[in-house]
């Protein structure tokens, strides 16, 4: 099926991949509704002030209540469920709340979907629910591992998923995008935690852990990959790895960083920032043959590439002062 023309509902459309997504989606020519947590200031997040905000449905609400998670995705052709508590930090911190919204939420949006007869439903995992690799590449095959509160709630929200394929013929698709980043994503990710430390001119950056590595996907070519397996029919039922096939260590990531941004910052090491060592994921690295081979996707932004444009992003006044790159962001 093809995206254009229909009628599709991108729940966490407020957040980072979501609003790019939305984006994305308007520009094939989708008719775009957009789930944002509800707030009494009616602010919508990253969508506010997009140049396709008026071609945008915006609905407010929370996937945790089943009643209104059947109202926003009525009339829907497809469902992009984003929402999630993502921050494996407050994960440790708030567990409930991850079991509440990462799997009662996605529960909730499979319901809905099978009741109204959605005619295609991606669910969004994470490289997460894999944990520090076996065996590289990581495929699809791997072992899951539940290394934090986050991995483990996505992991029963990826089983909730698959279950309603199984069991009542939903059209599903899991996929697994690895560590995305560009404009827009939250200071509690390690890139933006450099550049925003960077460009705010700070005299050193704290971070945690430098050794582990992971395959780093820009937003663009994630958002591509969600459109192109919502499109492909033979992806239903399936789980398919969205990243590039790769692998950098965070320590070669802050140094391409500091080269691009011609800084010499000094890098300092901050015990709140580094996992419990057996919670520690060391090694992620997309084997992405999969998606490939169902759809021709293929990565189009190198890191280099990719990180030029998120330093001119958040190198810009009114966007870094969103950001608070004195303060940790859990």
């Amino acid at each position: 099926m093809k995206i254009t023309g229909r009628k599709v509902l991108v729940t966490g459309a407020d957040g980072f991949i979501g609003s790019h997504l939305a984006e994305m989606l308007v520009a094939r020519g989708a008719k775009v509704r957009a789930l944002c947590l509800y707030n009494s200031f009616n602010q919508w997040g990253w969508l506010e002030g997009l140049p396709c905000r008026d071609q945008i449905e915006i609905v407010s609400g929370d996937i945790r209540d089943p009643n209104f998670v059947r109202s926003a995705a009525r009339d829907c052709d497809v469902v992009f469920h984003l929402a999630a508590l993502i921050a494996i930090p407050y994960s440790y911190v708030a567990p409930d709340s991850y079991v509440q919204t990462n799997v009662t939420g996605t529960l909730n949006v499979m319901q809905a979907a099978r009741e109204l007869g959605v005619a295609r439903v991606i669910h969004t995992s994470t490289s997460e629910v894999y944990g520090t690799a076996q065996r590289v590449p990581i495929d699809e095959s791997h072992p899951l591992q539940a290394q934090s509160p986050y991995s483990a709630t996505k992991i029963g929200a990826d089983a909730i998923a698959f279950s309603f394929f199984s069991a009542f013929g939903l059209p599903v698709t899991i996929v697994r995008p690895f560590n995305t980043y560009g404009p827009r994503q939250s200071a509690r990710a390690v890139i933006p935690t450099v550049i925003t430390q960077i460009a705010a001119g700070r005299p050193t950056i704290k971070l945690g852990s430098l050794h582990p590595t992971r395959d780093f996907s820009y937003v663009e070519d994630t958002c591509r990959g969600f459109v192109e397996l919502a499109e492909c029919d033979a992806a239903v039922g399936d789980t398919v790895n969205l990243g590039t096939n790769s692998e950098i260590s965070i320590a070669d990531t802050v140094a391409l960083i500091k080269e691009l941004m011609g800084s010499q910052i000094t890098v300092e090491s901050d015990d709140t920032r580094i996992r419990p060592a057996d919670s520690e994921v060391e090694r992620l690295w997309c084997d992405n043959t999969r998606v490939r081979r169902l759809t021709g996707y293929e990565p189009q932004i190198d890191i280099r590439e990719g990180l030029t444009r998120t330093i001119s992003w958040f190198g810009r006044p009114e966007n870094l002062a969103r950001y608070k790159a004195q303060i940790y962001n859990v």
